[in-house]
């Protein structure tokens, strides 16, 4: 199997991509602050998650994983703080945070089954 075969690598990069078509509007104050932080860490779920992917180590990929569920928190705080503070619309925001934790319960289940059955 590809990394791109990979359902919960393929809705990151989609968050991620969403998550910059919102960011790119705002002013550069905004932009400088909240949106570099949020863009960031959005764009490390797929990262972390091709990383441990493609350590072909299950304790390293777990690991990399666990990476991946830390900045999918962190972009939904800063998701709220950009909602908080009129950056970005509620209902943009409140679809994207839903994304984000519904990835949060797949990438979860993806981890339990990291070493199962000879999966990578």
């Amino acid at each position: 199997m590809d990394i791109d075969d990979l359902k919960i690598y393929q809705e990151s990069m989609r968050i991620g991509d969403a998550i910059w078509e919102e960011v790119v509007r705002w002013d550069y104050f905004a932009r400088d602050t909240v949106g570099k932080q949020l863009v960031r860490c959005a764009d490390s779920i797929a990262a972390n998650i091709a990383e441990g992917y493609g350590r072909y180590h299950f304790a390293e990929n777990k690991n990399f994983c666990r990476y991946a569920r830390g900045s999918l928190q962190e972009s939904i705080t800063f998701l709220t703080k950009a909602r908080n503070r009129n950056l970005i619309p509620s209902d943009s925001a409140t679809h994207l945070i839903h994304d984000l934790t519904t990835l949060r319960k797949r990438l979860n289940a993806y981890i339990r089954t990291i070493g199962d059955h000879g999966n990578s």
